[in-house]
């Protein structure tokens, strides 16, 4: 044809092989991202046969990385960050700083710069948020506590390196790579990046939360679906290349508040669904890109550095997640979950090398390690999130220290002193204190009943003691933690949380202690359901069936009274 159809054919080849691949991957039962990579791969220049256009490619994979932080950001918000603030943020932050120095480390073993080092070792230290979202999504935990502190973790991460990706360039001439020549300091170039991110991020905050829900709003009242889709598909992409272009911040980060922004909508569930496909298909081509820099010869060329590399992804910053979060006194299963999230990585570390190339620090050989760690990383997460349960039950089982490690001083572990023992008989024991518990509990009160609060997240805990409401942290499914809640003398269990992961061992423990206490759960799976009922577990409530019933009541009610009304 006489005009250049290089677009085109690069965003067919990209869409069919990542189809190929990504279904291949199914089968064998990895996560499709694999297949999309290993796409890429194919269509690259480091194997034979056809070669996609690479600077097409660069540029779907742009728009790629702008709408998968927009739905990063529609899923999570400030009030679910600050919820996980004591554990998300300093636990993050350490663990980057740990693992960075581990990549430095090998770096410099390997006779890198310094420059190169942080580059790799920064690239190393963050996960990714969507292989997370679509790992906790599968295993039904993503709005459990677990889930939010994980994912609450990987978005501390996600602004860490948005601001590494700000800063890298100011800094790049100082550790030995291409920086943008200029004349100014350093410090100086530094006030400026942190004066330009605060101001985008500023204006989001204050004009954007107002602005864009509101515009949604309006757009919604028309009542057309292609108006509403593209009102947020607009917004995503429109606000990620305003931000680079007014404030010089990176694409991603202008996304990723996109999404937040949007969040505060009453309509951000219809805005997550209307962009899911375009999101999945431009994801797609964000990571068939990313394989297309991937050079297998450094398989065979570089196999103990590979090993070191992945040694480093999957064990190094996991144990040092682990050891953090026992630190800051969360239960064993929330270190477990935490340090299975964080066992791979993937868009950030890919964005993170690419400007290391760009910037002359990173050598090709550590972008292909890299991309090397983060297939091999990715395709054995599914299995360390399997191996979370049968690993916890082995530590507890094996190692009294292992067992004590996570309440040991704790005194939110155990009930103050000054709780009045009379509200300790015939209480209700309330395991989990969200949407659905808050609402429970406000009952209870209202009817002089007494209980005590059985939580995971400690922060909640620490403001029900002072509301003067008896509460102890930890999981419930660990023996102590009901003991504390006096289960003995208790009148019935309430099993609040959405997170059936433990109900079994919470019912074993009242039951042992208490034969005649009874027990009400919640569960969204009717299979869990019928389980449950068939285990002969009390009282099952299914989230669906509910509020089905709660429907049909009022529907009958209505019509009933509809037809006593005199005509």
């Amino acid at each position: 044809m006489p005009h250049n159809i290089s677009l085109i054919t690069t965003f067919a080849a990209a869409l069919g092989f990542g189809l190929l691949f990504g279904m291949l991957a199914l089968k064998l039962r990895l996560p499709a991202l694999v297949g999309y990579l290993a796409a890429g791969v194919l269509i690259g220049p480091a194997t034979p046969g056809f070669v996609a256009d690479a600077a097409i490619a660069a540029q779907l994979a742009e728009i790629g990385v702008m709408l998968l932080m927009f739905g990063v950001g529609l899923h999570f918000s400030i009030k679910d960050l600050v919820e996980v603030k004591r554990v998300a943020l300093p636990g993050a932050v350490l663990q980057i700083a740990v693992a960075t120095v581990m990549g430095v480390g090998l770096a410099h073993w390997w006779g890198w710069s310094l420059g190169a080092g942080l580059v790799f070792g920064l690239a190393l230290s963050v996960a990714s948020t969507v292989v997370l979202l679509r790992a906790l999504e599968d295993r039904g935990i993503l709005d459990s506590l677990n889930g939010r502190i994980a994912v609450g973790w990987l978005v501390v991460e996600d602004l860490v390196t948005v601001l590494v990706l700000v800063l890298l360039p100011a800094v790049a001439g100082s550790l030995g790579g291409a920086g943008a020549e200029t004349n100014r300091p350093l410090w100086q170039t530094l006030a400026i990046t942190f004066g330009q991110v605060g101001a985008f991020v500023a204006l989001m905050l204050l004009v954007g939360r107002k602005l864009f829900p509101w515009l949604l709003w309006h757009v919604a009242k028309t009542g057309s679906r292609e108006m509403f889709t593209l009102c947020v598909i607009a917004a995503a992409v429109g606000i990620a290349y305003g931000s680079s272009e007014i404030f010089g911040v990176s694409f991603a980060l202008g996304a990723f508040f996109a999404g937040m922004v949007l969040r505060e909508s009453e309509l951000s569930h219809r805005a997550a669904e209307e962009s899911l496909p375009l999101r999945d298909a431009f994801s797609v081509l964000f990571f068939v890109s990313v394989g297309m820099l991937f050079d297998p010869m450094v398989i065979l060329e570089s196999p103990l550095q590979l090993l070191a590399v992945v040694a480093v992804i999957i064990f190094g910053k996991s144990l040092a997640a682990f050891a953090l979060v026992l630190m800051l006194r969360y239960p064993l299963n929330t270190a477990l979950t935490v340090s299975a999230s964080l066992a791979q990585i993937g868009e950030f570390s890919f964005i993170l090398a690419a400007m290391g190339m760009q910037l002359k620090l990173l050598p090709a050989e550590g972008q292909s390690l890299i991309l090397a760690g983060a297939i091999i990383s990715i395709a054995v997460n599914p299995l360390l999130f399997k191996a979370v349960e049968p690993l916890q039950k082995w530590i507890r089982s094996k190692s009294e220290l292992a067992r004590c490690m996570e309440r040991a001083e704790d005194p939110l572990a155990e009930l103050p002193m000054s709780t009045d023992h009379a509200k300790l008989s015939g209480q209700v024991v309330l395991v989990g204190y969200g949407r659905v518990g808050r609402r429970i509990a406000h009952a209870l009160t209202n009817q002089g009943v007494h209980f005590v609060v059985a939580e995971h997240n400690r922060e909640l805990v620490e403001e029900l003691r002072k509301q003067g409401i008896p509460a102890v942290a930890g999981d419930a499914g660990e023996p102590a933690v009901l003991i504390e809640a006096h289960i003995a003398r208790a009148s019935m269990l309430v099993v609040a949380t959405p997170d059936t992961f433990r109900v079994r061992a919470m019912i074993e423990t009242a039951r042992a202690l208490n034969p005649a206490i009874k027990t009400v759960l919640r569960t969204h799976s009717e299979n869990e359901a019928e389980l449950l009922r068939g285990e002969h577990a009390g009282k099952v409530f299914v989230g669906e069936h509910e509020l089905a019933n709660s429907m049909t009541q009022y529907v009958l009610r209505n019509l009933s009274e509809a037809e006593a009304k005199p005509h």
